[in-house]
């Protein structure tokens, strides 16, 4: 089955108007914490929304890190956005570490709710072109985190095999009524369609969209080769993986962020070190895509 824009439930991320009629206050109020970076939010495409968990935090809590969550045990969990290179990386180190993907934005939510050490995310800044520094920097004030480089990756359309559609460009797709699987809305690469999409003047609404969200590269990359789809926004690693056509479209930095107290814990020094090793790199050269040349690289220090 197949829905538009207008039947997708967005449930998840709220424009100024409503997050005014959520936190019942003027829309005016709105836009002055926005200028004084007193409210979790981010811009993309030009619009400033509002993850509502986020909201939901800061109303109960009155910071994006609560005191309390400082003195709890904080899970060995990596949570954030599906990396493969760093799924293999987790598993192949021995690391003890436990991976739960569900997107940047939930990520970083998870890790301001103390319910997680580290976090991979790769969110687009569409006013600088800079990836992940704005965001952290508004979402995780007080967190005492670091963040670090993990990998450069080419994102990009992935394709059927041979790409039977002759598809090249994000016209193309609205052209030629490709179906085009999607990501859930706290995902990175979801918010970079709805960035590309805009700046070639396509609105989401104006794709054949299927109504199930792929929750990681993997599901993306499957649901193209299983028929399910005919095209969607990855990284080239999963193009590869499944033999399938890759045309890509972005370069990405994506990061980790790390818990300070957490970045020298056993479990995730074992990551660290092992990403240093011959045997990592080599997996990094035979996956497409990545460029690891400044993995571990301090890129923001939350204040």
């Amino acid at each position: 089955m197949i829905m538009h824009k207008d039947e997708l439930a967005v449930h998840d991320l709220m424009n100024t108007r409503e997050v005014a009629d959520y936190l019942r206050i003027k829309e005016r109020k709105v836009y002055d914490l926005v200028r004084t970076k007193r409210i979790p939010c981010t811009r993309v495409t030009g619009k400033w929304l509002f993850p509502k968990q986020l909201i939901d935090q800061w109303v109960a809590q009155a910071s994006a890190y609560p005191v309390s969550a400082r003195s709890r045990p904080t899970p060995s969990t990596v949570v954030g956005s599906h990396d493969p290179l760093l799924e293999w990386a987790v598993r192949e180190s021995g690391s003890e570490l436990a991976t739960m993907s569900g997107g940047s934005l939930d990520g970083l939510r998870r890790m301001a709710a103390g319910e997680a050490a580290m976090c991979g995310l790769h969110v687009l800044d569409g006013d600088t072109d800079t990836y992940n520094v704005p965001v952290v920097a508004e979402f995780c004030k007080g967190l005492d985190a670091v963040l670090i480089e993990w990998a450069w990756r080419d994102q990009g359309l992935v394709l059927a095999a041979g790409n039977p559609l002759d598809i090249h460009s994000f016209e193309d797709l609205k052209a030629k009524k490709a179906r085009i699987v999607t990501r859930q809305h706290e995902a990175g690469s979801q918010l970079l369609l709805v960035h590309l999409l805009s700046a070639a003047g396509i609105r989401l609404g104006d794709l054949e969209v299927s109504t199930q969200p792929a929750r990681s590269e993997t599901d993306l990359a499957l649901a193209v080769l299983e028929g399910k789809a005919d095209a969607g926004v990855a990284v080239a690693a999963v193009a590869r993986q499944f033999r399938l056509d890759f045309i890509p479209i972005k370069r990405e930095r994506y990061d980790l962020l790390i818990r300070r107290r957490e970045y020298f814990e056993p479990s995730v020094q074992r990551l660290l070190t092992f990403a240093r090793s011959p045997s990592f790199q080599s997996r990094a050269s035979e996956m497409a895509g990545y460029d690891i040349a400044g993995i571990g690289n301090v890129v923001y220090n939350v204040p």
